[in-house]
């Protein structure tokens, strides 16, 4: 362990300090990761990367049957409370055209996330804390997780039994964002982000030659009248203040240009921000769907499936990591969020069990406008690593935050 890290000052700014020191280390771990990326849940390479950098500390690791997550446990030299600091691990099934010397060599696949980075970050604070172990109370728990990008990884965990004994009492994350101001820190209570539910519909007419309509039942016009009757049921059946975004992103039917097809089928995503409104969607969906058909002689079949629940973050934690961001680099760090943000997160599963909070942490690249960055899940996504220790910084600052004092 680097001198500098053990023997930085804790308050005030001594986290950001060893964070500092330990940069070197964050970024050459984010790169290793972000060349060989990995999907969905099993992530056994990058799981590997992190113990590497981990071996020798004194964690104890939990693992579960359904996922390579794991769980890394830091007691404290003295009992008392538990706190979970979260770090994905799984890239998106796209191409990477940044350009980077370290870009990925995976055909197909890409960090455009930053998952890369919450795990480099969230590996590098618990090396800080182990160094810091005679002094915590309590315990840290450090959640590596895969199957964030709609694998439910989160919730296998969950089931898997590794978010139990020791139980957290809350639970804090990172998350990115390319297209915020660096080194700024982010959140707001309540609902944060949005669930976010996949929209699958059939529409089955009856197939035809396309010069003798009158012969079939075209399901495709049917199609295009559910997509704009699903826009007219947000706006007027449903509370601007509790709001619905739906959106049909891929819409196909029919072989070539002289036959009326027998079926159109429709693709869309539906992001509410309240599970009661979640419900009304999935019920108002279902009933255009199938009525608008049914007024035009074909059949609708509706399949809503379930994705991450709605982000909900608790008051209090909010307030621990706005304190403990302030402590490090000052009251104007911290931006409380205006508005939630209709994007999803499976650490929402982590939330429904514990207190917590998800903070975005702003990395713009160097040089460039943050409104003009190119955001998460952009091909071209890239952003300022030198904010990485300020993550890293931030992270071991909550935990002794909230182990020492609680939502106090």
């Amino acid at each position: 362990m680097n001198d500098i890290v053990t023997n930085a000052k804790l308050e005030p700014g001594g986290w950001f300090d060893a964070a500092k020191a330990m940069q070197a280390d964050t970024i050459a771990l984010r790169r290793a990761i972000h060349a060989e990326p990995e999907l969905g849940l099993q992530t056994p390479k990058t799981l590997a990367k992190v113990r590497a950098a981990l071996e020798g500390l004194p964690l104890e690791w939990k693992t579960g049957k359904s996922t390579t997550g794991a769980i890394a446990i830091l007691r404290g030299a003295k009992p008392g409370r538990t706190v979970l600091l979260r770090g994905d691990m799984d890239a998106l099934p796209m191409p990477e055209d940044t350009g980077l010397p370290f870009r990925s060599n995976i055909e197909g696949t890409m960090h455009a996330c930053g998952h890369d980075t919450h795990t480099a970050m969230l590996a590098s604070a618990a090396r800080i804390l182990c160094a810091r172990r005679e002094s915590l109370e309590g315990t840290v728990l450090f959640m590596f997780q895969p199957g964030e990008e709609g694998f439910h990884g989160a919730r296998f965990m969950i089931d898997d039994g590794l978010l139990d004994n020791p139980a957290p009492d809350a639970a804090f994350a990172l998350h990115i964002m390319p297209n915020a101001p660096a080194g700024t820190f982010g959140a707001k209570a309540g609902p944060m982000m949005a669930s976010a539910d996949k929209l699958i519909v059939k529409v089955i007419g009856k197939g035809g030659h396309a010069s003798m309509p009158h012969h079939a039942i075209d399901p495709i016009p049917v199609a295009c009248e559910i997509v704009t009757a699903l826009q007219a049921f947000v706006t007027r059946r449903v509370d601007i203040f509790d709001p619905v975004v739906i959106t049909v992103a891929k819409i196909d039917g029919g072989s070539t240009n002289n036959v009326i097809p027998e079926a159109a089928n429709l693709l869309g995503t539906i992001r509410t921000l309240s599970e009661e409104t979640r419900e009304t969607a999935h019920a108002g969906i279902r009933r255009v769907c199938e009525h608008v058909a049914q007024a035009h002689e074909c059949e609708a079949e509706v399949e809503i499936v379930q994705g991450f629940p709605v982000t909900v973050c608790d008051a209090k934690a909010v307030g621990v990591a706005e304190r403990a961001v302030g402590s490090l680099f000052g009251a104007e760090a911290w931006q409380t969020m205006a508005s939630p943000v209709m994007g999803a997160e499976d650490f929402s599963y982590v939330l429904n069990r514990v207190p917590g909070v998800m903070v975005f942490l702003g990395v713009c690249p160097e040089g460039q406008q943050w409104k003009m960055a190119c955001p998460c899940h952009s091909n071209k996504m890239v952003l300022n690593e030198a904010m990485l220790a300020k993550g890293v910084a931030a992270h071991c600052a909550i935990a002794e935050s909230f182990l020492a004092k609680g939502f106090d």
